[in-house]
């Protein structure tokens, strides 16, 4: 490269780095991966080093994070906040650690702080006489977000310290990883969009403009800094650590003062499979000069401290052979490519298996059984097929023609990149996901009833669609293998008490094509009976708001299906009858009026939608010209700016809850 073109890729990796920082830092959506990140920035080091007259005081390496968000008011940091420099390998780990000892020749081994590198988002927390005055985030490292009613819900923060000083900390506020998981469990029965990962729900239940939510959510707090105005209350950064716990902050238990690099390394290289053990994320160790003076003779460059560095875990990312492509067919007959792969430990899990979507996909990738393939954890818990070994050529794997369980020649339908089998009556792979579907969480939550158990009934014959659940008795059971007398009276009992569930949780669970949860809450509400959802035509349907043309003609489809016809028939003798609507209308308030809910509001989605089915109204999941209000919470997205565009009065929490009680609003 001439020296234009090193410009040119300068000016390039500054503005890819620069949309990551924002896309990492302020709105908490990474685009890329750690590594690949870090990749980009070491490109760019290497070459400002190489073309010092080409630094300019906008570069990323001269700096840290970016803008912050308009929400929360801009505070300055008293003592700014560094990044650090990164070690990705071992040898790395020794350079910086030799750069260090040149300082200090006659010093023999130097002593080091090694810590874990918590992933959650870095906050400043400052106290003046021991009270807690100011909680901000890192932001830019030198303003930062002022989030302080926030912070005071974080249980692990004290408002008081056991003494009366005047300090500066620095930590890592996170969510222990089986809390995220519950959070997302919750998020999915609400409708609202999981989190990615453990760092995207702390960060995103930290930065709440409602305090109470930031509350519920159960976030902590790893202290690992402590600047003092008094500089005389220690003199190393474990005395340091010391006096935190000591004044009540948690600090991280796994810290470790050793002398000099070899120990350091034998415990990254002990963490970097041990951390699958914790509750929590960490993809890296901080390792620190112990003694502050040092510390202070060492100082800074323009973005880290020359006294530490980061070494970061490798990517949770494995190469493997795929083995073979297995072909699942689902409950509506989408044939789906899975990933077999010679097993290999990834993220502290054997990996087996892996999601390939579909066949375009297989097409991107251009992969076929025997490649080498590199996988990854999408979103931290489903294996992924991200990229081949390059210089393979193994071809590409054939689409299939047939259905690979009933051998029924599959379809592709308009518009849709999803292979079909069309065999829905008789497929079994087809009429086992249905019955599966009928007793899932999604559905019915028939308890006991899942895929184990469905798979010995059909092996016996004991059933052959979700109708059949019902004529089964305690006997029929207890002769499938290693199912007993009580065990077979409880999977009766759920069965027998699903009987008279909501029309809502009926439709949903009848598997129709293009009908979610949503969509069947909607007809459930436009209709007293099932009667009148048989009889209905696809011109009523498309009236009501949020049903479309393809979920309107799925309906009138399924009902007027022969096989079907006889499903509901066998239903009705076994004595299944869904109640209705599972909302009871108490006012008109809402008559007439359709609402559609997006963002993050103080109670979750479900109990605004009830509460707006009781006073009369509806809620549709998209925003169109016939939509009356939009609520919005926190992070509306595209839903608020499409009401925007189409001039749909927009409400806010206050502004609902006054047109609930009758008010108008103009």
């Amino acid at each position: 490269m001439n020296l234009t073109e090193e410009k040119k890729r300068i000016e390039e990796l500054k503005n890819i780095i620069n949309e990551n920082n924002e896309a990492y830092y302020i709105y908490d959506s990474p685009k890329i991966s750690d590594f690949e990140y870090d990749e980009l920035f070491r490109e760019l080091k290497r070459l400002e080093e190489k073309y010092p007259q080409l630094i300019t005081k906008d570069s990323p390496t001269q700096r840290v994070g970016d803008k912050i968000l308009r929400e929360f008011k801009e505070v300055t940091h008293k003592y700014r906040l560094y990044s650090l420099d990164n070690s990705n390998n071992y040898d790395d780990l020794r350079k910086w650690y030799e750069r260090i000892k040149k300082e200090y020749p006659n010093s023999g081994e130097l002593e080091l702080v090694l810590e874990l590198k918590i992933d959650g988002l870095s906050c400043a927390l400052t106290y003046e006489k021991g009270e807690l005055v100011l909680g901000a985030t890192r932001g830019n490292g030198i303003t930062g977000e002022n989030i302080s009613a926030n912070i005071k819900e974080i249980k692990s923060i004290p408002q008081k310290l056991t003494k009366p000083v005047s300090i500066d900390v620095r930590g890592e506020v996170y969510m222990p990883v089986s809390s995220f998981e519950k959070l997302n469990e919750q998020n999915m029965e609400d409708g609202i969009k999981e989190f990615a990962n453990p760092r995207n729900a702390a960060a995103g239940s930290l930065r709440q403009l409602n305090p109470a939510i930031t509350g519920r959510r159960d976030l902590h707090f790893f202290a690992y800094t402590l600047i003092p105005e008094d500089k005389t209350l220690f003199n190393t950064h474990k005395e340091g650590l010391d006096l935190l716990k000591e004044l009540g902050f948690e600090v991280n238990p796994n810290h470790y003062l050793i002398k000099g690099i070899n120990g350091i390394i034998e415990k990254c290289a002990y963490w970097e499979n041990a951390r699958f053990n914790l509750d929590y994320a960490t993809d890296g160790m901080v390792i620190k000069v112990n003694d502050i003076h040092k510390q202070n003779e060492l100082g800074y460059t323009s973005r880290a401290p020359k006294w530490a560095t980061a070494f970061k875990f490798p990517p949770e990312e494995v190469w493997t052979k795929l083995e073979d492509i297995e072909l699942s067919v689902g409950k509506t007959g989408i044939v789906t490519p899975v990933a077999v792969l010679t097993p290999v430990q990834l993220a502290g899990t054997t990996v087996k298996r892996a999601s390939l979507h579909n066949f375009d996909e297989i097409q991107r990738l251009r992969i076929n059984k025997g490649n080498q393939v590199l996988i990854k954890k999408a979103a931290e818990i489903i294996p992924k097929v991200i990229r081949k070994n390059e210089n393979e050529d193994l071809g590409v794997y054939k689409e299939p023609e047939e259905c690979p369980v009933c051998h029924s020649k599959l379809i592709k339908q308009d518009g849709e990149v999803a292979l079909y089998c069309p065999n829905s009556r008789n497929c079994p792979a087809q009429i086992k996901g249905r019955i599966e579907y009928w007793a899932s969480k999604e559905a019915l939550d028939i308890d006991g009833v899942g895929p184990t158990l469905v798979e010995k009934l059909w092996d016996k014959q004991l059933i052959n669609d979700f109708a059949d659940l019902y004529k089964l008795t305690t006997e029929d059971l207890m002769s499938l293998d290693l199912i007993k007398e009580k065990s077979a009276d409880n999977i009766y009992g759920a069965i027998q008490a699903s009987k008279n569930q909501t029309m809502t949780k009926f439709l949903t669970a009848l598997g129709i094509k293009h009908i979610g949860k949503e969509t069947a809450d909607l007809i459930a509400c436009e209709f007293p009976d099932l009667e009148s959802i048989k009889n209905t035509s696809i011109d009523d349907l498309v009236k009501i708001n949020g049903i479309g043309d393809k979920a309107a003609q799925s309906i009138v489809e399924f009902f007027n299906d022969e096989y079907n016809k006889e499903i509901l028939k066998k239903l009705k003798e076994y004595g299944v009858e869904p109640k209705g609507s599972s909302f009871e209308k108490i006012s008109d308030v809402f008559e007439g009026k359709t609402f559609v809910i997006t963002g993050t509001l103080s109670q979750p989605r479900s109990f605004f939608e009830e509460k707006i089915k009781k006073l009369g109204g509806k809620t549709s999941s998209s925003v169109s010209k016939k939509t009356s209000y939009v609520l919005a919470g926190e992070n509306p997205g595209s839903k608020f700016d499409k009401a925007s565009s189409l001039g749909v009065i927009i409400l806010t929490e206050r502004d609902f809850n006054l047109l609930s009680e009758g008010n108008i609003y103009e």
